[in-house]
């Protein structure tokens, strides 16, 4: 069900702390922490404490909750003294998600190209 933590998803065992992360903000619906593979000097995800399958699934189902994971990538931003930085919500295996609960990424301290991959 969405919302509901699911047993076999490792951003829920991370929420859950039942596995270790780097956690650098939490607040009651969110929780960030560092990528375990980095694609810049700062990557940090940003994920909901509640589990959606994606970024449009969690738009639709609880757009307030988006916003706070929005905001958040912000604050992540103020944080680690980035003055420039990408936020990305990847959505289907096309887009390259693969991790498949809704997360963003905050990605920074380095030049970042355009159009991306």
């Amino acid at each position: 069900m969405a919302g509901e933590p699911q047993d076999d998803c490792l951003f829920c065992k991370i929420v859950g702390g039942h596995v270790p992360a780097t956690v650098v903000r939490e607040t009651d619906t969110t929780l960030a922490f560092r990528d375990i593979n980095p694609q810049a000097p700062t990557h940090v995800l940003v994920i909901p404490k509640a589990h959606y399958e994606n970024a449009a699934a969690l738009a639709a189902a609880a757009p307030e909750l988006a916003a706070d994971v929005l905001r958040e990538t912000r604050a992540v931003a103020q944080d680690e003294q980035l003055d420039s930085y990408r936020t990305v919500f990847n959505t289907g295996s096309g887009a390259g998600q693969t991790v498949w609960p809704a997360h963003a990424h905050v990605i920074g301290g380095r030049g970042l190209e355009w159009p991306p991959g």
